[in-house]
């Protein structure tokens, strides 16, 4: 609440001091506020500064979850894996047809960021020019995942994950650590695990 005061006298006046600073220092600023909580109940309990809301609250957008606009999930994911590739040097990949029901059907909780994680992953591994649900169905989060072949375990699709990621980095493990984005003592342990020479 202490922050929340002096933010609120930042937005209000247009003037703020650096930490440790004397001098006021004018603004000119456009303030963009985003949360993914609810301020407004915030307000109610007394968490959030009323005051602040209001001066924040001028022009909300309001941005559902992906679970809740399906439509945007292939024009969104299409355009994330053009950038992811162009990150990772790689040539450009496509979906296939498949890819379509698969995003559909997941929850997607972790919103783009797990989109974005689950289509980095899928292109590391990628071998060809199309990407699958097969694809990309290893790498979903969640205890219970719906893929082609129906639900999987997460075990299994970890299992499977592995296996996938020592065969594109031909046995290396640790390139095939790094492209799953886990520390080779945690891919160590999972060998072990599921039993994978």
């Amino acid at each position: 609440l202490e922050l929340q005061a002096k933010l609120l006298r930042v937005l209000q006046e247009q003037r703020f001091e650096r930490v440790g600073g004397t001098k006021t220092i004018q603004t000119d600023v456009r303030w963009i506020a985003a949360s993914n909580r609810d301020l407004e109940a915030m307000v109610t309990e007394g968490s959030f500064r009323e005051d602040l809301f209001h001066r924040l609250a001028v022009f909300p957008i309001t941005l559902p979850p992906l679970r809740e606009r399906k439509e945007d999930l292939l024009p969104l994911a299409e355009s994330l894996l053009v950038r992811i590739c162009g990150e990772l040097g790689r040539p450009p990949l496509r979906f296939d047809d498949s890819v379509g029901a698969l995003f559909r059907r997941t929850p997607w909780s972790g919103n783009v960021r797990e989109l974005a994680n689950v289509l980095e992953r899928a292109a590391i591994l990628a071998e060809g020019e199309r990407l699958s649900a097969d694809d990309l169905s290893f790498s979903l989060g969640g205890s219970k995942i719906a893929n082609s072949q129906g639900l999987h375990t997460m075990a299994e699709i970890e299992e499977d994950a592995i296996r996938r990621a020592l065969d594109a980095a031909e046995g290396h493990r640790k390139r095939a650590a790094k492209a799953l984005g886990i520390g080779e003592r945690t891919l160590y342990d999972k060998l072990k695990q599921y039993g994978i020479r």
